[in-house]
């Protein structure tokens, strides 16, 4: 395994990965390298996603080391990784988007607090969607997480592309028959440095709370999530609570009612969604955190787009035990047989067989 390091909190995790390959290498690029590419990738075609991540030095060692070994097949994680490897290097290698990057770009774009904002995520959109169309066809097969990122991808570009579920540790993110839930407590959860998850909640406080708060007087909201920004943590009041790093996330989405994931921009698959429905939480989604699931409304989740009928979603699984009940218990079967780990690294392991030599 070899992997690019951003900070020395990265270089901590060698050792527990050591006891999972059987050869981990970390490179560390420095911030200022960094900077230095992106602005130079201003002006160029390049986008700057791609572009923060250049490093000659990596890609020399990784070229050298293919060369030397006999890999049957390569897992690449990311579209900012695929730069790595030249075109002869790739017929056995599995690019792992995981989403359609540029679908994310093109959403925060449609979703920028100013006209600045707008700018700069319309033309790294634009550039991440020439990316794509120009390297994922030199890749053998390329994996995203769901249906819709998949459809989106295959309507942009003639690539090979199938779907890997995003996976869920079901042995952790399980029921916890001990935790009886605090009435009236609605969860958020996700890294709050997060430009989704920042416009998520930001949302949610100023358009769906105050209509929650007006049938459910008593109901609290809980952002549950490491790194908090400062607008983030400007949201607290009483009936907001800002918890910042939470050593186990799954306690936070058995001690609630309701888990909320009202994103606006964003692409493939919330990881939160699928933790809350295994821990037997109810969700209430919009669009954009419910279709990359290919779930039923009411399975684990309900759908629910724009604010009345997001909050009022909110005020009846509050008012409504046997509703919650309901909603949770129509989608535990389902994530454990679908994103279980199990059921994940088996398919990983058929696309790796296929595509390996």
């Amino acid at each position: 395994m070899i992997a690019v390091a951003e900070s020395e909190t990265d270089l901590s995790y060698q050792e527990p990965l050591e006891a999972i390959f059987d050869n981990v290498e970390f490179f560390k690029i420095s911030k200022i390298r960094s900077y230095i590419n992106t602005l130079l990738a201003v002006f160029g075609r390049k986008p700057l996603q791609v572009s923060y991540f250049k490093s000659n030095r990596l890609k020399k060692h990784l070229q050298e080391k293919i060369a030397r070994e006999n890999y049957n097949a390569i897992h690449v994680q990311h579209l900012r990784m695929s730069q790595f490897l030249n075109d002869n290097e790739k017929f056995n290698v599995i690019l792992d988007l995981p989403d359609a990057f540029s679908l994310y770009w093109k959403r925060r774009s449609e979703n920028a607090r100013n006209k600045i904002q707008q700018f700069f995520a319309y033309t790294e959109y634009k550039r991440l969607l020439e990316y794509e169309k120009r390297v994922l066809p030199t890749f053998p097969l390329n994996l995203v997480c769901s249906a819709e990122d998949l459809k989106y991808l295959q309507e942009n570009s003639k690539a090979t592309i199938s779907i890997l579920p995003n996976g869920v540790d079901t042995d952790l993110f399980c029921k916890k028959p001990g935790i009886i839930p605090t009435r009236g407590r609605v969860l958020f959860t996700g890294n709050m440095d997060y430009e989704p998850n920042i416009d998520a909640v930001c949302y949610f406080v100023e358009e769906i709370w105050p209509i929650i708060l007006k049938e459910v007087p008593s109901a609290q909201f809980v952002i549950a999530g490491q790194r908090p920004v400062t607008h983030v943590k400007n949201l607290a009041s009483d009936t907001i609570h800002i918890t910042g790093f939470v050593e186990d996330i799954s306690l936070e989405y058995a001690k609630a009612e309701v888990v909320v994931a009202p994103l606006r921009f964003g692409a493939g698959t919330q990881n939160k969604v699928l933790e809350a429905i295994a821990v037997g939480t109810p969700v209430v989604c919009t669009e954009i955190g419910f279709k990359g699931l290919e779930l039923e409304s009411g399975q684990g989740a309900i759908l629910a787009n724009g604010p009345v009928r997001f909050a009022n979603t909110v005020i009846q699984l509050l008012h409504n035990e046997e509703l919650r009940r309901k909603v949770s218990n129509s989608g535990s079967d389902i994530i454990h047989s679908k994103f279980g780990w199990k059921a994940v690294a088996l398919k990983l392991e058929q696309y790796l067989a296929e595509t390996g030599r």
